[in-house]
């Protein structure tokens, strides 16, 4: 087994290294300034204007106002949040319409909600990953109450058009939510021009750590708080702010705004040169969903004659981190929901990887995985044939 110094990270949307400054920036917190935000003293004053100041980043990036920004513990509690607020705010709509490869955040929810009465409308999805625009409008009716679909697919990285949708459900009278989990950081965002009214985003995802999340809420949405107690988050988020947390996350925020660049350029240049060397040295190899409009890190590569978990295992072995999919179903058996509501089959679906890559990553990791890579693909099939 290689030890951290050898490993190739190439799973940026399952988690994120923490940046060094990151990590300089929350330490203080951690440390030294320990005061509860409500606390009317210096030392509280302290923490709550840190908040305040890694709200006014986090807005930054997105493009919004400071106030329209709630901090959760994740992605996944945003979501929720923002969906059962959404059902609370018409009893004669009750209806919700979402695609078939969200993440398990939305996906398991919405099942929930489905055995509890409520009808969800279920999009399906082509080929490339994308959905119908003129089935969405049609899905859309006087009882719909929220669209939540995904803005970035975390398996795929394809990109939905988000504007355009969030433009369909606003003229059809409802509330649009986004996942916007893996697009933060990756593409411009400016929620100022867009007609959404939640937005969920997850810390760790933009190289903070995890435990910390945003629900981005407009402020002329209707909101009901998912988590009741205290009045934290002008009332719309009880329980005190992990305070240290949401610093990190601000200033992930900022280093985000700053590296959109180079997230489009040097990034997206190792994701195609990663990918146009696999499928040039290993026969069969295929890329899964649109390859124009999706993330600029992200890759999804079908490996004909092998599974996925056989691959993996020797991957780590040679020191090389990437998925079979979401990190939140790795460990279940069925193959991929998102590869499947594609139209693929399952021999596909279990032949395939996940590359994400990210700031941290080089060219010359890039050149070392398309040595190793092959030579694991051929070794799986030569045991399978």
């Amino acid at each position: 087994m290689s030890d951290s110094s050898d490993i190739l990270y190439f799973d940026n949307n399952a988690t994120t290294q923490v940046d060094p400054l990151v990590v300089e920036e929350m330490l203080p917190f951690l440390r030294d300034h320990y005061g509860n935000p409500s606390s009317a003293y210096r030392i509280g004053r302290t923490t709550r204007d840190a908040i305040e100041k890694a709200r006014a980043r986090v807005a930054g990036l997105l493009g919004c106002e400071a106030s329209e920004i709630q901090f959760t513990s994740c992605g996944t509690e945003s979501t929720n949040a923002a969906i059962h607020s959404a059902l609370r705010m018409d009893r004669d709509r009750q209806h919700i319409v979402t695609t078939r490869v969200e993440h398990s955040a939305t996906l398991k929810t919405c099942e929930g909600l489905a055995k509890r009465g409520h009808a969800v409308t279920w999009l399906g999805v082509n080929a490339d990953g994308q959905i119908n625009l003129a089935e969405l409008e049609s899905a859309i009716t006087d009882e719909t109450a929220l669209v939540s679909i995904m803005w970035a697919n975390n398996e795929t990285g394809v990109l939905f058009p988000v504007e355009e949708i969030a433009r369909i459900v606003r003229e059809k009278g409802a509330v649009f939510h986004t996942d916007a989990v893996q697009t933060i950081g990756k593409v411009p965002v400016n929620l100022s021009a867009m007609p959404v009214n939640f937005l969920s985003l997850s810390g760790h995802k933009l190289h903070a750590p995890k435990g910390v999340g945003v629900l981005y809420l407009n402020r002329k949405t209707k909101f009901t708080p998912f988590v009741t107690g205290g009045g934290q988050e002008t009332s719309r988020r009880a329980g005190t702010e992990n305070v240290a947390h949401i610093v990190a996350l601000g200033k992930a925020c900022e280093l985000a705004a700053q590296g959109i660049a180079h997230e489009a350029t040097e990034v997206r240049a190792m994701r195609d040169t990663f990918e146009a060397g696999i499928l040039a040295s290993i026969p069969g190899a295929q890329v899964n969903g649109d390859r124009v409009n999706r993330l600029p890190n992200t890759t999804s590569l079908a490996f004909s004659g092998v599974e996925s978990e056989a691959l993996l295992m020797l991957l780590d072995q040679r020191g090389i981190c990437c998925s079979a999919g979401s990190a939140c179903t790795t460990g279940q058996h069925e193959p991929s929901h998102v590869l499947r509501a594609m139209g693929y089959d399952d021999t596909r679906a279990r032949g395939t990887l996940r590359f994400s890559f990210g700031r941290f990553n080089t060219p010359a990791q890039i050149a070392r995985a398309l040595e190793i890579v092959p030579q694991v693909v051929e070794k799986v099939r030569r045991v399978n044939a």
